[in-house]
C-alpha cells in the first residue's frame, strides 16, 4: 500500500540511485586494476577513469575549442581532431567551468549524471503515454541498468543527448510541435541525430495525413510539424556547414569522421549504405559476413513488427526505424557500435512488457553482466587497446 502511495518520481529516483551504485562499483573495480595508459596513470581514481577515450576530446574542446586548420597525416589525409565532436556538451561544461571554477572532470561527470537522471524521469513520462504504470517503471529499470548505462556517468555526451531525445519524443507524442522545435535543434548539436529525427518527422506527418479521417490533422498542426521536420534537416546539416566555414574545407566534418574508420579499412569516400557491407567483409570475410548482416537486419525488422514494439505506438517506431537507417547509411560497425545503439533505448519499453518476475530478474542480471562485458571490452584500457567505446 505504501509503495502505491509513493510518488512516481520517487520510485524512479530510487531505481536510478541503486543503478548508479551498482555501475560505480563495477567501474571502480576496473579502475583499481587499470594499468598506466595514454590517459591515466595506474589505478586511477574515478574522475580520471571517467575521462578516458573521447572524454579527453571533450576536455580539449572545453578548454581550447576547435582548430581552425584540419590536421593532416604524413600521407596527406585528414587526421583525427575535435571536429568529430559536436559542441553542446563541451560548450555547457566550458560555461560551468567559467562560472564555478571547477575542474573539467568533476563537471563532466556531474553534467552526465544529472542528464541521466533527468532522462530516467522523462523516460518514465514517455513510457506512461503508451504503457501501464508498472511496465513503464520497469522500462526505466532497464534503461538504468542497461549494458551501456556506464556511459551515462562518464565524460561523454550520450546522457545529454538521451535527455533531449526523450523530451523530443514526449513532445512529439503530445503533438506539441512548437515546443519540440528548440529541443530538436539542441539535440542535433549534442550528438548526430538531426537527419534521423527529420526522417521520423516526415513519417509522422505522412502517417497523420493518412489517418486524418479518424484522427484529425488540422492545418495549424500540419504547418507546425512540417516546420519542425524542415528545421531538423537544417540542424542535421548545421555542424557540417559550421566545420566547413571554420576550416575552409567543405568536407571537414565527414573527412574527420572517416579518419577514425581508416584504422580498419583505410581512407575511403563515404558512400551511403555501404559501410555495413564493408564491415561485414572486414569482420567475417566472404559470403558468411554478408549472410550475417542480412539475417541481423531481417531480425531487427521482424522485431519492429512484434506486438511488444507495436504497443509503443507509431512515433517511437518511426524514430527507431529512422535512426537504424541512419546508422546503416553512414556508420562503420566496430567497438563503438554498442555506444551508438544507445538512442534505441525506447525499445526497452518493448522488452519490459512480459510480467513474469523470473523474466524481469533474469533480464536485469543480464544487463548488469552486460555492463561488466562492455567495460571490459570497450572502456577499460587493456594494453594496446583497439576497441574504443
Amino acid at each position: 500500500m505504501r509503495y502505491r502511495l509513493t510518488a512516481w518520481w520517487a520510485r524512479v529516483l530510487v531505481v536510478f540511485v541503486v543503478s548508479r551504485v551498482v555501475t560505480t562499483a563495477i567501474m571502480l573495480s576496473f579502475a583499481a586494476r587499470q594499468e598506466a595508459n595514454a590517459w591515466t596513470g595506474a589505478h586511477p581514481g574515478y574522475l580520471d577513469f571517467a575521462k578516458l577515450w573521447d572524454g579527453h576530446w571533450y576536455f580539449i574542446i572545453a578548454v581550447a575549442g576547435y582548430p581552425s586548420e584540419l590536421p593532416l597525416t604524413d600521407d596527406g589525409h585528414v587526421g583525427e581532431s575535435a571536429w568529430a565532436f559536436m559542441p553542446a556538451y563541451p560548450g555547457l561544461i566550458r560555461g560551468l567551468m567559467f562560472v564555478t571554477g571547477l575542474d573539467f572532470r568533476v563537471l563532466a561527470v556531474f553534467v552526465s549524471v544529472a542528464f541521466a537522471l533527468a532522462t530516467a524521469l522523462m523516460f518514465y513520462k514517455l513510457m506512461r503515454l503508451v504503457l501501464p504504470e508498472g511496465t513503464a517503471l520497469f522500462a526505466v529499470v532497464l534503461y538504468c541498468f542497461a549494458p551501456l548505462s556506464p556511459i551515462l556517468q562518464v565524460a561523454y555526451a550520450e546522457s545529454m543527448h538521451a535527455f533531449f531525445l526523450t523530451l523530443a519524443l514526449y513532445l512529439l507524442l503530445k503533438r506539441d510541435y512548437w515546443m519540440l522545435l528548440p529541443v530538436v535543434v539542441v539535440m542535433s548539436v549534442t550528438r548526430p541525430s538531426g537527419l534521423a529525427f527529420a526522417l521520423a518527422m516526415g513519417l509522422h506527418v505522412i502517417y497523420r495525413w493518412v489517418v486524418r479521417e479518424r484522427d484529425p490533422f488540422p492545418r495549424r498542426e500540419i504547418v507546425a510539424s512540417v516546420v519542425v521536420g524542415a528545421s531538423s534537416v537544417v540542424a542535421g546539416f548545421a555542424w557540417l556547414l559550421i566545420a566547413a566555414a571554420a576550416t575552409g574545407s567543405l568536407t571537414a566534418y565527414i573527412d574527420t569522421e572517416l579518419a577514425w574508420r581508416s584504422a580498419y579499412v583505410g581512407y575511403q569516400e563515404l558512400l551511403p549504405l555501404t559501410p555495413w557491407i564493408l564491415a561485414a567483409d572486414f569482420w567475417i570475410p566472404g559470403p558468411l559476413g554478408i549472410l550475417v548482416l542480412i539475417l541481423s537486419v531481417g531480425g531487427f525488422v521482424g522485431f519492429m513488427f512484434t506486438p511488444w514494439v507495436r504497443r509503443l505506438g507509431p512515433d517511437i517506431r518511426f524514430w527507431v526505424a529512422s535512426y537504424a537507417l541512419y546508422l546503416l547509411a553512414v556508420f562503420f560497425p566496430q567497438s563503438s557500435t554498442f555506444r551508438l545503439f544507445v538512442p534505441f533505448f525506447p525499445l526497452w519499453g518493448a522488452l519490459a512488457q512480459p510480467r513474469s518476475w523470473v523474466y524481469r530478474l533474469a533480464l536485469v542480471l543480464l544487463c548488469v553482466l552486460g555492463q561488466v562485458g562492455w567495460i571490459h571490452i570497450a572502456w577499460w584500457v587493456d594494453g594496446y587497446d583497439w576497441t574504443p567505446p
